[in-house]
């Protein structure tokens, strides 16, 4: 099968390529494809905890064309969000192709080669916009094949419920480890939050400006090919009135890392300990690239050195959704961004 660009992932920053791309007169098929690994619209939304509202989620940015604004901002943002996806995909006939699961991505020449479970797709240009959802990162500790309790990520976590009587660690400290923190604390046994850095808390406003210097920070490693760091590195946690309550009650009481794990819960490096049913590791993600290995684009840095979105080192593969672009509204910018240089690699003499 051939067409001019694939772009993989129909997520936020995938959609606003498909975008730049359709407004521009690629047509799908011929033009361009967009393949999605998931059984149906909504990227990395459809598996949110059922308990995450709109209103509680990271600020969801509109898509560009069609306006976010859902009717009732306290769903469950699991259902909102794909509802909108899907609509954004008909209103903009992008024709996502689902489920197509990508497998590796090879050089042939001039050109390149997407092999996925459908077949494989020959074409001029990527955009790659997998995310990090179906990488969850989970670290290995000393001990933890005998704990006896169970080990889950956020990934795997699906509400507060299933914690109700049990002592619980939560290992991370991002704001998804703070959140489900809240939501496990009222009905668990006890909660243990544990960092490997002291949490810091911010009153300023997210706002425009803060994005910019906090994109600037991220951009800074990714250009120089160094991994991203994670959001939180950069942002640091919201101090809202829910977190300040939650501070009062002595829920986010923070520990430092443990050492190892043991049969029936966690021991630090003095000798102390503290038993546990459930290890909940919000340790976050990384960037899905395993697909592209065949390309060789990660550099001496551990990373892959970008100008923009653009892969500095093949300039006919954009990452969009990764580094300084993994936020919603990054992901749009960033999305129509590589539609354009895209664009402008196709009018090369060299792509006729």
């Amino acid at each position: 099968m051939e067409t001019r660009v694939v772009v993989i992932g129909a997520g936020q920053a995938g959609l606003s390529a498909g975008y730049g791309l359709r407004r521009a007169g690629l047509a799908p098929g011929p033009g361009f494809v967009v393949l999605d690994g998931e059984d149906g619209p909504g990227g990395a939304w459809r598996h949110r905890w059922r308990t995450l509202r709109v209103d509680r989620a990271h600020r969801i940015a509109s898509l560009p064309g069609l306006p976010f604004e859902p009717a009732d901002t306290t769903r469950p943002a699991a259902e909102i969000v794909p509802a909108y996806f899907d609509a954004y995909e008909r209103v903009f006939d992008l024709q996502v192709r689902r489920p197509v699961r990508v497998t590796t991505v090879r050089s042939d020449g001039p050109d390149l080669l997407v092999d996925t479970d459908a077949g494989t797709w020959r074409a001029r240009a990527l955009i790659n916009a997998t995310g990090t959802w179906t990488h969850p990162f989970r670290p290995r500790y000393p001990g933890a094949a005998s704990f006896r309790g169970r080990q889950l990520h956020t990934a795997d976590y699906t509400g507060p419920e299933e914690f109700a009587g049990k002592r619980v660690v939560v290992v991370g400290g991002g704001t998804s480890a703070v959140q489900l923190l809240m939501e496990i604390a009222p009905s668990a046994a006890g909660t243990t939050w544990v960092t490997r850095r002291p949490p810091e808390f911010h009153e300023e406003p997210f706002d425009d400006e803060w994005g910019r210097a906090v994109v600037a920070r991220v951009e800074e490693r990714v250009r120089a090919g160094l991994p991203p760091q994670s959001v939180v590195s950069a942002t640091g946690l919201a101090l809202t009135p829910e977190v300040r309550a939650a501070q009062a009650a002595g829920v986010l009481d923070r520990r430092p890392m443990f050492a190892r794990i043991t049969p029936d819960g966690v021991e630090w490096a003095d000798g102390s300990s503290t038993p546990a049913d459930v290890i909940l590791w919000a340790t976050g993600w990384r960037p899905a690239l395993g697909h592209l290995t065949p390309l060789r684009l990660r550099g001496p840095g551990g990373g892959v050195a970008l100008e923009g979105t653009r892969v500095r080192s093949d300039p006919r593969i954009h990452l969009v959704g990764y580094g300084p672009s993994a936020s919603t509204i990054g992901a749009n910018r960033a999305g129509r961004a590589a539609a354009r240089e895209v664009l402008a690699l196709l009018r090369e003499p060299a792509a006729a």
